[in-house]
């Protein structure tokens, strides 16, 4: 029998949670759930219940945490199999032990599964220079709906049978089935990283980030911090960054001949446009940095999370525009890919941020979107948390019945409430 205890998600429960020790149990617990029409939560590792719209349907929650050994690690080959109740630190302590990693930067990585972060397609500030979840998973084994595991993909890179549907199960909110199994490509451990710190004042930024966009360097992270986020900050052990209204963030891995190279062609850059403050972290001092970026996304103190997509060069004018409301709002940007993050802590009435949801909308380009990534639960069904409407939801609909035709799977959470 599985271990069992109880969760609640957005105040709805509680769900009797699930611990199962096998895939044969996963399959029980989905037919079960089907002849008695219950739906299943997968929960992962916890860290991002409050993401998206609370349930729809009684159900219960089921967690992969027994579920998390090595199936195959052919280290020559740089890929892993494991299976999706691995943390994510357990999996990156094990590819370091062959000096090899997966670089995707994860909020709470003690705590967060694969799996879990697989289905909210989870990606850091490293996402520039080494792409996101997609890039790297070239197999992939989950749980239908008819308690059976279906597999996609396969274990070499080298595989182009079939549709891809590893890409249409990153980023379905588990609404899909439940990934029981993963097979990564990986990456080697960069013999040197270093940070580059450049403290910026608003009339300057967006000069510094066109700079960057065009340099001849080559960052695997282009980060933006305003004032509040570097307060933050450095209140932590090891981070004394500089304060300043903005704070940009250049990350650069490589041999340490190539890094050190970069590092002092950025410099010359900069020189030529008479930027200044420009602090180095080199080796293992940048660490902790980085760290602190990747766990910014779930600020426990946050009350209020909403992300922004928009054209990376929109990205210096949106976040001024969002200093001018003079609001304390924490801020937090991929400058290079043009997603913004913004954390409000102190108390908001539903009305206020409605109106603040609907000014900021009104900033982003129509090829953009803005989504809420945490607010109070009573305020889900009166504010946007997906965005604005999306033209593709008919076909997103078709897919979530196709492959789950009685919605047992996630239901209501999901975009449109899929």
């Amino acid at each position: 029998m599985a271990d069992q205890a109880s969760v609640l998600i957005d105040d709805f429960g509680p769900l009797a949670m699930h611990r199962p020790r096998s895939v044969a149990e996963i399959g029980n617990l989905v037919r079960q759930a089907a002849v008695e029409n219950r739906a299943i939560y997968p929960i992962g590792g916890g860290t991002m219940l409050d993401r998206g719209l609370p349930p729809s349907h009684p159900g219960l929650a089921v967690t992969l945490d027994h579920l998390s050994e090595v199936i195959d690690y052919p280290t020559r080959d740089m890929t892993i199999t494991v299976q999706a109740g691995i943390t994510i630190d357990q999996l990156q302590n094990t590819l370091q032990r062959e000096n090899q990693r997966l670089p995707i930067d994860v909020p709470r990585a003690c705590s967060a599964t694969l799996g879990g972060i697989l289905a909210c397609n989870i990606s850091g500030p490293r996402r520039y220079g080494f792409g996101t979840l997609r890039d790297y998973v070239i197999g992939i084994s989950v749980v239908n709906d008819r308690g059976q595991e279906i597999k996609a993909g396969g274990r070499v890179v080298k595989n182009v049978a079939g549709y891809d549907l590893c890409k249409l199960f990153v980023g379905s909110l588990g609404t899909l089935g439940i990934i029981t199994q993963v097979t990564l490509k990986l990456r080697p451990m960069p013999e040197e990283r270093a940070l580059v710190l450049l403290p910026s004042d608003s009339e300057t930024l967006p000069k510094l980030l066109n700079l960057l966009h065009g340099s001849r360097t080559c960052p695997v992270c282009i980060d933006l911090l305003n004032e509040g986020f570097v307060r933050h900050l450095n209140h932590q052990p090891k981070m004394q960054l500089p304060e300043a209204a903005w704070l940009i963030l250049v990350g650069y891995e490589d041999n340490r001949d190539n890094v050190s190279w970069q590092i002092q062609q950025l410099t010359k850059e900069l020189a030529a446009e008479n930027a200044r403050g420009l602090d180095a972290r080199i080796g293992i001092t940048s660490q902790p940095i980085y760290q602190a970026m990747g766990d910014l996304a779930l600020r426990p103190e946050s009350s209020l999370i909403f992300k922004a997509n928009l054209p990376a060069g929109g990205t210096a004018d949106f976040c001024r525009q969002l200093s001018g409301l003079r609001i304390d709002l924490a801020m937090q940007a991929h400058a290079g890919n043009g997603i913004v993050t913004g954390h409000l802590e102190h108390d908001l009435n539903l009305e206020t941020a409605r109106d603040l949801v609907q000014m900021i909308h009104a900033w982003i380009p129509p090829s953009g979107n803005l989504v809420i990534h945490r607010c109070p639960v009573a305020w889900k069904k009166h504010l946007p948390i997906w965005g604005k409407s999306r033209n593709d939801g008919g076909l997103m609909r078709r897919v979530k019945h196709t492959l789950d035709p009685q919605g047992i799977f996630n239901p209501g959470r999901f975009v449109e409430g899929i």
